[in-house]
């Protein structure tokens, strides 16, 4: 009698001839089939526990057309922010027995259709966290995704559920602070050119030029690091402006170095603002202010998102669109500005 060679993976066709049934009855029941016959599974499971059966994870998701698995494309993943969406997500779809794959596009705007295309074709669904491309490659991407849920974008061409901040009203609340504290002349710290959050953040401060006249507002290119708001510092204080926008945390922390390494005092001299409320942003010196963001509500609820399209399998369904109102954190890098005497 032929003796099975222990150190061979055992299969499929092990426990079907153990059970003394076919490959697909073994397929069925380990895939949790309820079509067949109570008293057939149970024999099928007793082989498959003496036989010490492991059911090949691939194998199994390939039958099942599922992978529990879903992708989520970041443009930079070294950004807190980022990171608390993703922590989110993850532990919301852990919670469903689903696991995250993660792509980074860092910034090149051409690598996230092709790093969208391969997490889709590895996993249940994508999400498209803050992507930068162009609204027309967007708009015919997004069928080629779904399952899809996009964060900090929209589209109109497809039936995507679209998770955004209105970042627009919150930078015009940063100026309207500076404003109150008697700010006249202000700088904004733009972020990358792509950025469909800082367009908006654009739109809202055409909005502020227009409600406040009276007020001096520049723009200057900044990033969205913090070696862009390094590097802005000879920029901001040749400007001459009291109060400083910058296009996120990071940006801001990055500039605060920079000052105070010239010995510009925040905020006796200069007040400066951030965005968004990476975890960090409490902890500067001095503590900053900014407008928070409910980053990790964003990453839990792209989860829910992404679950309500998986279990509709493919029907119909109505276009979520969830919005979030930043919240204005005063701090202390925020001062009514120095007196200065007249040149």
């Amino acid at each position: 009698m032929a003796r099975r060679n222990t150190n061979r993976r055992v299969g499929i066709a092990d426990v079907a001839e153990k059970a003394g049934v076919s490959h697909a009855t073994v397929s069925r029941v380990m895939n949790g089939n309820a079509a067949v016959d109570p008293g057939i599974a149970a024999r099928v499971r007793a082989a498959a526990v003496e036989l010490k059966y492991q059911p090949n994870p691939v194998g199994r998701s390939l039958a099942l057309g599922k992978t529990d698995t879903i992708g989520i494309v970041v443009p930079d993943l070294a950004n807190p922010t980022f990171q608390a969406i993703l922590r989110g997500l993850s532990i919301a779809a852990a919670q469903d027995g689903y696991r995250v794959l993660i792509a980074d596009s860092s910034e090149v705007t051409s690598e996230e259709a092709i790093l969208a295309g391969e997490a889709r074709r590895r996993c249940d669904g994508v999400v498209l966290c803050a992507p930068r491309m162009a609204d027309a490659e967007l708009e015919e991407l997004a069928p080629t995704l779904h399952p899809l849920v996009l964060i900090n974008r929209t589209t109109i061409a497809t039936n995507t559920p679209s998770l955004s901040v209105d970042y627009g009203q919150g930078i015009q609340e940063l100026a309207q602070h500076l404003v109150s504290l008697g700010h006249r002349r202000l700088v904004f710290l733009s972020g990358p050119e792509h950025s469909a959050s800082n367009r908006q953040r654009l739109v809202g401060l055409d909005q502020f030029r227009a409600e406040h006249p009276e007020i001096e507002l520049e723009l200057l290119h900044g990033g969205s690091n913090f070696d862009s708001g390094h590097e802005s510092t000879e920029a901001i204080i040749a400007s001459g402006a009291t109060g400083i926008l910058a296009f996120n945390d990071l940006v801001a922390m990055g500039l605060l170095s920079g000052l105070h390494e010239r010995g510009i005092r925040v905020p006796e001299d200069i007040s400066v603002t951030g965005f968004d409320d990476i975890p960090f942003a409490k902890y500067t010196t001095p503590p900053l202010t900014t407008a928070a963001v409910p980053i990790n509500e964003l990453g839990s609820l792209a989860w829910r998102r992404m679950r309500e399209q998986i279990q509709q399998a493919g029907e119909a369904s109505i276009q979520a669109q969830d919005e979030f109102s930043p919240r204005v954190e005063i701090r202390k890098s925020t001062a009514a500005p120095a007196l200065r005497p007249a040149s």
